[in-house]
């Protein structure tokens, strides 16, 4: 009986440690499985970020979504934002899916400090993902001076700003995907400092030459961004042959496309129709929106038109168009009565609706509020084409945004980010004023 008891309690203990081994190496199994399993996790991430993405990826991918950035928060740009801040500002912007950067000249700091603050986030989170459309200001000679400008000669100091800009895009080869000769260079309202196309031509040359001799990345794309008058979809006065060597010479065509601004200058399309003339208030206002969409798609069809006028294909993508919340001048009150963050907010929804959906990249002009541009004056349209104001409130256009919690955690300036009006949309729309009718 002992016997057959001592072997009951062996048989027992023996099963009792069998089991526990198969526990143990059950649990190994697990525990190197899941190691294993997070180590691929953890290879795989490492190779989606170490993959090399080409501005030809880029473009036209709704999933990189494009914003203009300047970032100043001072009347002057004599103070420059620091790293600390343009990486607030850039969290905030890589909450809301931004993924590429427009920048517009690298005569000061603020672009390589851009860069430099990717590159930080970059190394301090390696899931954070940002590219930059780097841009090199280009004038003609005695622009900005006493002088009276010389629209026919460039300034000797294009050649140093180019050289800047090819230093950059080699010393950021993982950031930097494209690089803009010009911003509105070409256009002849600028009165300050357009240049002839030839001047464009000669450095997009020049650029990509250095491409095919080594000395710049193979996949950077060269363009020159300008408005869409330049690129031929305008008066035929600009179709010179420049232009088509340009054109040809270019990587993609970057236009530009404001509605807001030919609310006053060719305000055809804002005028509320006579057939539209009893509709409410509100109503007037989403139907000239719909109208301001539909203007910025005839201006790029024009350009494409005439691309393909003179035997060309090429990729065009939209490297600027905005829509101000305030205005004391053309825009206010007083004249179109175009400005308010409820348009803009629709606006900023059909751009981004149409621009995606077409395969269009739309470089929205702008991320923040900048108070330098129209320093003397407060209330001047160009200080006021931001989704954010300059103390970090989220204009109407994003505060869907601030509900869903995107800007959790994150502040500008020491201030969480809120919605302006303290998210009273009745106290917004009491704002909203409908475009004119046509004068007789």
């Amino acid at each position: 009986m002992n016997a057959m008891n001592n072997q009951k309690k062996y048989k027992k203990h023996k099963f009792g440690r069998v089991a526990f081994q198969f526990l143990i190496a059950g649990i190994f199994i697990m525990v190197n499985f899941t190691c294993s399993q997070r180590n691929d996790q953890q290879k795989q991430m490492q190779e989606s970020n170490n993959k090399e993405v080409t501005a030809k990826e880029i473009l036209g991918n709704p999933i990189y979504l494009a914003i203009s950035y300047g970032g100043y928060r001072e009347k002057s740009r004599d103070v420059q934002p620091t790293i600390e801040q343009l990486k607030e500002d850039l969290r905030i912007l890589s909450a809301m899916g931004i993924k590429v950067l427009r920048t517009y000249n690298v005569q000061l700091p603020h672009a390589s400090n851009v860069l430099k603050a990717i590159r930080e986030l970059k190394n301090e989170n390696p899931e954070f993902e940002m590219y930059v459309m780097l841009g090199a200001w280009i004038d003609c000679k005695n622009a900005w001076t006493d002088q009276k400008p010389d629209h026919d000669s460039e300034s000797e100091q294009n050649a140093g700003e180019i050289e800047r800009a090819v230093k950059l895009s080699n010393q950021y080869p993982d950031i930097v995907k494209i690089l803009a000769v010009g911003n509105e260079a070409m256009v002849r309202w600028a009165e300050s400092y357009y240049v002839q196309p030839w001047v464009i031509l000669k450095w997009v040359v020049y650029l990509q030459e250095l491409k095919k001799d080594g000395k710049l990345p193979n996949e950077l794309w060269i363009t020159s961004s300008d408005d869409f008058s330049s690129w031929g979809g305008g008066d035929t006065s600009y179709h010179t042959e420049d232009l088509e060597k340009l054109i040809k010479a270019v990587d993609y065509i970057s236009m530009h496309t404001y509605p807001y601004h030919n609310s006053h200058y060719n305000p055809d399309f804002w005028y509320v129709p006579e057939n539209e003339a009893d509709l409410s208030n509100i109503d007037k206002v989403n139907a000239a929106m719909v109208r301001a969409i539909g203007f910025a798609k005839a201006q790029y069809r024009a350009v494409s038109k005439y691309v393909e006028s003179i035997g060309v294909e090429k990729q065009i993508h939209i490297g600027e168009t905005g829509w101000a919340t305030v205005s004391n001048g053309h825009y206010g009150p007083k004249g179109s009565k175009a400005t308010d963050e409820y348009k803009q907010a629709l606006f900023y929804q059909h751009m981004r609706e149409w621009t995606n959906s077409a395969g269009i990249s739309c470089f929205y002009f702008e991320a923040f509020d900048e108070q330098w541009k129209d320093a003397r004056n407060p209330q001047g349209s160009e200080n006021h084409f931001g989704l954010f104001t300059i103390d970090g409130k989220a204009k109407f256009p994003v505060w869907g945004l601030v509900d869903n919690g995107t800007f959790q955690g994150l502040s500008r300036g020491g201030n969480e980010i809120s919605k302006t009006y303290n998210g009273d949309k009745k106290a917004l729309l009491k704002q909203v004023l409908s475009p004119p009718e046509k004068p007789d």
